[in-house]
Parts: structure tokens; C-alpha cells; sequence
């Protein structure tokens, strides 16, 4: 694997307005639309390789995935433009990054072009460990972010993927209302909890952890003697109240049910904002799906969703009523 010289990132200009910068020239929203397609875990993987785990979980405290400053091979063989996402991202002019310092010049085309030649694909993994040296200067560099830089943040980097910052503070707000749920539901048993996790100790004494997590949204596992675990209940959750996109938006449910079978886990639940959406059809586009509930409704103690809601809850975490 050749070797580069790693570019020093320009550390004077603030980090989320250069990202601002850069999702007006709409690179941005073409690695999220790039990363969409991708195998997460795989993405996962080559983040460990080439990133270091500090600067990884520095960018989760801020809200964010690796692949928004650490470049990788598998998102560049994708999408071969997005070196210029991440060129700009560091604070490079396009002369001074393809110029004589550092070896980038080959690598022009795959801007310009988004043509991956099979020299480049062999240079790859070098150039990207050269980027990667570089994004962990900037991400080091950074002490703190505001709290309203980071809300600035969130909406840029999901906002593409779900119809604006709007929808995605709907997303997310669903997410924290029903993991609230969860823990009002279990709160007699809960033996430690986070704003990301909570534990109960189970009627048979077992731990069981809720998590607050990406893929699925919540999920619940029940730690075995051995210390492995045992998947209960996989929870995607669909905030948005628009009725036209909630059938592609189940769709996605049932992708990541799907995937979460595989995984071991013994029932699949989503949950709408959409107050309207007959049950039968869901049931229909996600047939993986073992429980379907209204996010209005199971979050009125008055409802008949919320009891079911509740007593299955606590059935499948082993908790007695």
C-alpha cells in the first residue's frame, strides 16, 4: 500500500460553519444519499480501521457518524466525487491538495470525474489513511461545541435524508418520547440508566438493558449467565405525520426488521406518527413486523394501545406487573 504524506487541515476556520459551507455546494447531501445505500456494519468496520476510537466517540457525543470527516475506502469506491467533500472539509483549495506536496494529483479524477481507475483503487486505503490522519487533527483540535452548534449540526447532516431539519427534529423527539415511555413503563425495576441506555433486573434476576441506538431505534437484550446476550424486542420508530412518504417510511421499518431477525431478535415492533394509518396495511408492507402501534395513542395512559403497549413491554423484558 503506498504511503502519504498527511495533509495538516486548515484548524483556524470553526467546524460545523465548514460544514455549513459545504451543504451549500450540496456535497453533503451526495455522501449521505451514498451512505444510505451501504452496509452499515461494513461501514462500521473500516470507521475502527482507519479512525482512531477517541475521535469516534468525540463525533457520537456531538451526534454524529465517522463518515462525516473520516473518509474511507468503501464510501470513496461508491461514490468516487465525495473526495471532494472531504477536501474541502479539511480546508484544501483544489491546487494546493492535487499540487506536488502530497501525491494527490492521480486522484483528481475521481473529483472531477467520479472515475476510480484501477491504480487509484489500489492507492485507496493509503490515501484514505492520509485523510483520516488529517480529519483526526481537526476532530482533535476541537475542544467543545455549543449546544446550538451542535442542534446546527444535526440538521445539516440529517436534515437531507429526512426532508429537512424539520422532519428530523419530528424523528428524533418520537424517538426520546417513546425510549421516555419505556422508561416510565419499567421505572420499578431499573437498576441504573443514561440519557442513551437504561437497566432493570428482571424476575429472574437477569439484567436486561434498554438502548437507545440508530439501527434499530430501541432496542432490548437480555444479558445471559454466560455474559452474552439474548435480542428480545427490535423498535423502529417513524415520527413524521406526513401520510404521503409513511409507506416508504415502513419500508424502511421492514429493511431494518429483516435485518434485525438475522440478528437474533425474537419480535420486531414499529411505531407511526401518521394517527391514521390503518393497521392491516401496515401489516402488509412489513410482514416481519410482529407489533404495530400509533405513537399518539400509546402515549395516552387512557388508550387501549398504551395498555397493550405496556403489558407486552413488560412481558418480553420479564418484569412482574
Amino acid at each position: 500500500m503506498k504511503q502519504f504524506k498527511i495533509p495538516k487541515p486548515d484548524l483556524q476556520i470553526a467546524f460545523y460553519h465548514r460544514l455549513k459551507e459545504i451543504r451549500k455546494t450540496y456535497l453533503l447531501g451526495a455522501l449521505l444519499s451514498t451512505v444510505a445505500k451501504l452496509e452499515i456494519s461494513r461501514l462500521d468496520k473500516e470507521l475502527g480501521d482507519y479512525a482512531s476510537n477517541a475521535s469516534l466517540q468525540k463525533m457520537a457525543r456531538w451526534g454524529l457518524r465517522g463518515e462525516i470527516v473520516f473518509a474511507v475506502p468503501y464510501v470513496l469506491r461508491e461514490g468516487p466525487k465525495l473526495l471532494g467533500y472531504y477536501r474541502l472539509l479539511l480546508g484544501f483549495s483544489q491546487k494546493e491538495f492535487y499540487g506536488d506536496q502530497y501525491g494527490f494529483a492521480p486522484f483528481k479524477a475521481m473529483e472531477e470525474k467520479g472515475r476510480l481507475s484501477s491504480d487509484n483503487e489500489t492507492n485507496l486505503p493509503g490515501l484514505c489513511h492520509a485523510l483520516s490522519g488529517s480529519a483526526e487533527l481537526l476532530i482533535q483540535s476541537i475542544g467543545r461545541i455549543s449546544k446550538e452548534s451542535v442542534h446546527d449540526l444535526t440538521l445539516i447532516t440529517l436534515g437531507p435524508q429526512l426532508r429537512g431539519g424539520t422532519l428530523n427534529i419530528l424523528g428524533n423527539r418520537a424517538t426520546r418520547r417513546v425510549f421516555e415511555l419505556v422508561r416510565s413503563t419499567v421505572s420499578p425495576a431499573i437498576i441504573s440508566s443514561t440519557d442513551r441506555s437504561i437497566e432493570i433486573q428482571n424476575a429472574a434476576g437477569r439484567v436486561v438493558r434498554v438502548e437507545f441506538a440508530s439501527d434499530p431505534d430501541i432496542c432490548i437484550r437480555e444479558e445471559l449467565p454466560s455474559g452474552k446476550f439474548r435480542n428480545l424486542v427490535a423498535i423502529e420508530i417513524k415520527g413524521g405525520k406526513d401520510y404521503s412518504n409513511i409507506h416508504n417510511r415502513i419500508g424502511e421499518a421492514e429493511k431494518s426488521h429483516q435485518k434485525a431477525r438475522k440478528e437474533g431478535y425474537v419480535e420486531c415492533w414499529t411505531m407511526v406518527g401518521v394517527s391514521d394509518l390503518n393497521i392491516e396495511l401496515a401489516k402488509r408492507e412489513s410482514p416481519t413486523m410482529d407489533k404495530f402501534y400509533h405513537i399518539e395513542q400509546v402515549t395516552n395512559e387512557k388508550t387501549p394501545e398504551f395498555e397493550d403497549f405496556r403489558e407486552n413491554l413488560l412481558s418480553r423484558a420479564g418484569i412482574r406487573d
